[in-house]
């Protein structure tokens, strides 16, 4: 794995409640949507929060062998997608989950065509995608802030080429 550095606004060491299992969660630092209401807009400046080196993460990740995946949030994960696709690439040969958010709808992010956000998703089991809408809020949903958010299935959407949506 390269030791490339990721811009994080912080970690939350195990979680229940940001994916499937005990999860590490990275929130990524920067995002370009501004989503009103959204549950964590400190990360929005892409200058703030701070670098880590990948290593770092990943050891931190494996030290705990309660932690069955990770949940890549944010801000907004897809834009740092080549340190993340590096990580997440390392994370998967030990069998964790991977797990993504983004603000980007899966068709935004196809729609792309960027290699870095391609090797991401590849990596990913679990996309949640879609801005978080204030309006559609619904605490009942699993894993989702908002009715307009999707939980896709990745590996058998990429295999499809169209949106599986993921049966949690």
């Amino acid at each position: 794995m390269k030791d490339e550095l990721l811009r994080v606004a912080g970690v939350i060491d195990e979680s229940i409640v940001d994916g499937p299992g005990i999860r590490f969660v990275i929130f990524t630092q920067g995002c370009p949507h501004h989503c009103p209401g959204c549950h964590n807009p400190q990360t929005h400046d892409f200058s703030g929060g701070e670098q880590v080196p990948l290593s770092r993460l990943y050891e931190d990740i494996m030290e705990n062998p309660l932690v069955s995946g990770v949940t890549l949030s944010g801000g907004e994960p897809f834009c740092q997608p080549e340190p993340l696709a590096e990580l997440a690439q390392e994370l998967k040969r030990h069998g964790k989950h991977i797990m993504a958010y983004t603000g980007y709808t899966w068709e935004q992010l196809r729609d792309k065509q960027d290699a870095a956000i391609e090797r991401l998703l590849a990596q990913c089991d679990v996309l949640v995608d879609g801005r978080f809408i204030e309006s559609q809020k619904d605490m009942t949903l699993r894993f989702r802030g908002s009715r307009n958010q999707r939980l896709i299935d990745v590996q058998q959407s990429l295999r499809e080429n169209h949106v599986v949506l993921a049966e949690m």
